[in-house]
């Protein structure tokens, strides 16, 4: 028995498979379960570059100090004012779900608006296909979509090898 359960129903993240649709922005307020806040000492070149980039929207802003931006449902982003920004991208990245027909879509976007700025996309161990951006602030995005789960494939065997049944496993349907 696993304590892992399909909990897709709860998510704005479609099932992975060659149909998949995203979803629509999300404009509904919410009490944000989790949220990346990003300083920036360029408001414009940010903002240019999260939502022609990145896919962004933006939801509102409070001039001079703000802008909250959002993608999906629990996708949100708020870029604050700064009088500076770190030289050099962290260590850590945040990373947002796509759909596998919008990375390579994303990478190219990104690379119109900063050549330099993109690594990927390439696939994981952990079944997904990833890119990473580093924006006009220095932080490090990853824009990740889940691939079509192969039974047969080494990812497979990578979940069931820490007790994640496949889609469709004999784990009672848990995922």
């Amino acid at each position: 028995m696993s304590d892992h359960y399909n909990a897709f129903e709860m998510s704005p993240v479609p099932e992975p498979g060659p149909d998949a649709v995203p979803p629509e922005p999300f404009r509904g307020i919410y009490g944000m379960p989790a949220f990346v806040t990003i300083p920036t000492s360029d408001m414009a070149a940010s903002v240019d570059f999260w939502t022609r980039g990145l896919g962004f929207f933006e939801l509102f802003s409070i001039p001079g100090r703000l802008v909250h931006l959002r993608r999906w449902a629990f996708q949100d982003v708020l870029l604050v004012e700064a009088a500076s920004v770190p030289e050099q991208a962290p260590a850590m990245s945040f990373s947002f779900a796509c759909v596998l027909s919008q990375v390579d879509s994303v990478a190219e976007a990104c690379r119109a608006l900063r050549p330099d700025s993109v690594d990927g996309p390439r696939d994981t161990p952990w079944n997904t296909r990833d890119v990473s951006v580093i924006t006009p602030e220095n932080a490090r995005i990853v824009v990740t979509a889940a691939k079509p789960f192969d039974p047969a494939s080494q990812e497979a065997r990578n979940l069931e090898a820490v007790g994640i049944a496949p889609p469709g496993g004999d784990n009672e349907g848990h995922a």
